[in-house]
């Protein structure tokens, strides 16, 4: 915990209770608390580092709540698929990419083939790479295209389509390895950690397939201890947090409140893309799944591991994006009082967001995907789209919204979610279903894990802005200081 005092900062209100300063103020950190907020402080300790805000705007920093660490800190060594419209887009990238280094491996990330009218073959890859593993993500993260070669050596039983849902998440950390160290090492993440904070990021969730508590640690001590992260693991790995009594919010270094236990991460259904999300309608283009898509898991097997992670005191994030998914998540939390998040939440029936609010569950969820979802939801999901990322539905019901990325699916920028959440298009695009956004105030408050404005008692993890946050014009304001914790983490030029 360490201490800093900044001068001449303007405090932006978050909820709607908060009512700023006329003019700027000091605020003082104090091991890693807001201790003090007023005009012309008195300097503590000439050992407490100052740092004039001139005028600029203070917020608490930004969260990213659902974040895959690993796979976004290896996209700088991936093939960027996601310009591709077709299989012989994809190719031709690979083409060049083995062209340039022939011996492998091929790892590429992004592309969306749930609209392609033409459906990639492992044959098309085998022809172009036969001795190295050739995976191409898609950029749902829900399957992947492998080569045979690729197939073998995850130990599949070789298949023409895809690697999909269960099988494919039970691999993903293996794909990891095909990096070699350099690719996830202490370095690697730090410089991810490091952008983010650069972009006023102080903590996130990672939802990361293989999480392992040791390996946190380890990256902790070998100077990954830059921002907050809450670190998830998946039934599979849920033995080590019971062998060791964690639960939620529980310190994985002693003393440390920094790095934490996150919650248990639960897959109940597919994706759109993929068209395995489930539903309670048919898709209008049926996925793998059957029309509907399909649940990953029975009503019972998801209510048994929400009773075993709620009774060892691990909040719960169940990953739900079509209505029939949500609505199965809402009964399992219903029957046992587990707590947490719906994760997603893509499509919801108009009730889903009262029951959210009754079970005291938070949202969790992603707008930036409504940049790419929208043209694909209104082709699969006709006549439903007005409840696709229905923010504020769930925002009027009382429901807490956690914005993120779900990176790589979506760049780590938590911007980019806020912008997305207040005009729901990109640039050139018309609002898709605008009266389902926030206000730029709402996606802000949506984005801070909860923290109210800068005040006493307040975490110290400061976010300095050269641009007030709540201008719409002004969609990506430059950040000029990010403090976790009371620790300079990034500060501009």
């Amino acid at each position: 915990m360490s201490s800093l005092l900044i001068r001449r900062a303007r405090l932006v209100p978050i909820t709607a209770y908060d009512v700023a300063p006329a003019g700027p103020v000091d605020v003082l950190v104090r091991d890693g608390v807001v201790t003090d907020v007023g005009p012309d402080l008195a300097q503590p300790d000439t050992a407490v580092p100052e740092h004039d805000a001139d005028g600029r705007w203070l917020v608490p920093g930004l969260w990213d709540a659902h974040v895959h660490l690993g796979q976004w800190t290896l996209n700088a060594q991936r093939i960027d698929t996601s310009d591709a419209a077709s299989p012989a887009d994809v190719l031709a990238k690979v083409a060049d990419w083995i062209e340039a280094a022939p011996d492998g491996p091929v790892v590429g990330y992004g592309h969306r083939p749930g609209a392609w009218t033409e459906q990639p073959t492992v044959a098309q890859l085998d022809a172009l790479a036969r001795d190295v593993p050739v995976v191409l993500i898609a950029g749902d993260a829900h399957h992947a295209w492998l080569n045979t070669t690729a197939q073998q050596r995850f130990g599949l039983p070789v298949r023409e389509g895809m690697v999909a849902e269960n099988e494919w998440f039970a691999i993903q950390d293996h794909v990891l390895e095909l990096a070699g160290e350099d690719g996830t090492s202490p370095a690697a993440y730090r410089a991810t950690l490091d952008h983010a904070a650069s972009l006023g990021v102080v903590g996130l969730t990672d939802f990361e397939f293989g999480n392992s508590l040791y390996r946190w640690q380890e990256r902790w001590a070998d100077g990954c201890d830059r921002i907050r992260v809450r670190v998830a693991l998946y039934p599979d790995d849920v033995d080590q947090a019971l062998s060791v009594a964690l639960r939620t919010g529980d310190p994985l270094v002693p003393g440390d409140d920094r790095l934490t236990m996150g919650p248990l991460k639960i897959i109940s259904d597919g994706s759109l893309n993929t068209r395995t999300a489930w539903c309670h309608e048919p898709y209008a283009i049926p996925g793998p799944d059957g029309p509907t898509g399909a649940p990953n898991l029975s009503p019972e097997e998801l209510t048994a591991l929400l009773r075993t992670a709620h009774g060892a005191g691990l909040e719960v994030a169940t990953h739900a994006i079509g209505d029939a998914a949500v609505g199965a998540a809402l009964a399992a939390y219903a029957a046992t009082g587990a707590q947490g998040s719906i994760e997603h939440a893509q499509l919801v029936e108009r009730d889903h967001a009262a029951t959210m609010a009754a079970l005291g569950l938070r949202a969790s969820m992603q707008p930036s995907h409504l940049l790419d979802d929208r043209h694909l939801s209104e082709e699969v999901w006709p006549g439903r789209t007005d409840r696709c990322f229905a923010l504020r539905w769930i925002h009027d019901a009382g429901v807490p919204i956690r914005l993120g990325s779900d990176a790589p699916v979506a760049p780590l920028d938590p911007w980019l979610a806020i912008d997305a959440a207040v005009r729901r298009a990109a640039a050139d695009d018309a609002p898709w279903h605008p009266e389902q956004a926030l206000t730029r105030a709402e996606a802000l408050a949506a984005s801070v894990d909860g923290q109210p404005m800068v005040r006493p008692g307040s975490r110290g993890d400061l976010v300095l802005l050269d641009a007030d946050p709540l201008r719409e014009d002004v969609p990506s304001p430059p950040v000029a200081l990010t403090a976790v914790a009371g620790r300079l983490i990034h500060t501009a030029g």
